[in-house]
């Protein structure tokens, strides 16, 4: 109680921070950036990508050293099977809040090798995000509504091309591709609209995975099934954060194999496009199955 009555200060206080600190690590990330922009040496680029992707964790782990601070939070990070920061490794996960990219980079310090997220082509505006991420060599993604690409049958599949193009910049050194599977943040209306099979996640969109599968499946060593959870801040995580009202994450990490299910042209073969998606399903009934269970306390 107390601390609700104390949670507009701690916002003013709280968020100011966590914009200092993002744009302190940004502004480093898009000077050096421009820098590897200006300057395209290949030896260069590649001294240059560690210390940027540093910062980047840098940044993760400021941020959540600033949410412990002024939240009375416990976070959980409940990991099955092994990880190391040699190995490709793609992330399948759920999407609650813009929270969720500041916990999966912090995650990633001295675990994993630092992470690349598939951003909205909107985001390209956003102030230090944008061009940080662009600075990281992140894909931008156009997302097309299905009115535009009846009216534009050419743009379809746009998309997943930036993918492929995307993916093959991250071959040369160890990297984690994340994927938000649902294409989106959860929330009850989207979950209501879109009339979900799932108890707690949307309808998960398979192409993404499958190009990305497809350009990569080689090298990832595993794949990363993340659950996402904050059970007593569950409507507005970002807000709650913010103002100190945080008080439990969840973490949980499922290390699993590249099924062969999951090597083939999903756009030209009609039999592995169906058995993906069979396969992606029954990876996201497994992750309801899991968050129920976390949010039961079991």
């Amino acid at each position: 109680m107390i601390r609700r009555l104390f949670a507009p200060l701690i916002f003013c206080v709280h968020l100011p921070l966590q914009v200092a600190n993002l744009a302190f690590w940004g502004a480093l990330i898009i000077l050096l950036g421009l820098v590897r922009f200006l300057l395209p040496i290949p030896v260069l680029q590649r001294a240059l990508a560690p210390v940027m992707n540093g910062f980047m964790l840098c940044f993760g782990s400021c941020s959540v050293f600033l949410i412990r601070l002024f939240n009375p939070v416990t976070i959980t990070r409940n990991i099955h099977g092994p990880l190391n920061k040699q190995s490709w490794y793609l992330i399948v996960a759920n999407h609650l809040s813009y929270l969720d990219i500041i916990l999966l980079i912090e995650f990633a310090t001295f675990r994993i090798p630092a992470p690349k997220f598939f951003l909205k082509q909107e985001l390209i505006w956003m102030p230090f995000v944008g061009l940080g991420a662009w600075a990281l060599e992140m894909p931008f993604m156009k997302r097309y509504s299905q009115a535009y690409l009846k009216k534009h049958p050419e743009k379809r599949g746009a998309d997943i091309e930036t993918t492929k193009r995307s993916c093959q910049k991250f071959r040369h050194q160890p990297t984690t591709v994340i994927n938000f599977v649902e294409g989106t943040r959860f929330t009850a209306q989207k979950h209501a609209v879109k009339k979900s099979p799932f108890h707690h996640l949307l309808p998960p969109k398979a192409g993404g995975i499958a190009f990305t599968l497809a350009t990569m499946g080689e090298l990832f060593t595993h794949i990363l099934d993340v659950s996402l959870l904050y059970p007593d801040n569950a409507k507005h995580p970002m807000l709650s954060m913010i103002s100190g009202q945080m008080t439990r994450i969840i973490i949980d990490v499922n290390v699993i194999e590249v099924p062969q299910e999951a090597k083939g042209d999903y756009y030209n073969d009609d039999t592995f496009r169906t058995g993906f998606q069979q396969w992606v399903n029954s990876v996201w009934q497994r992750k309801d199955q899991t968050i129920a269970r976390l949010l039961s306390g079991e």
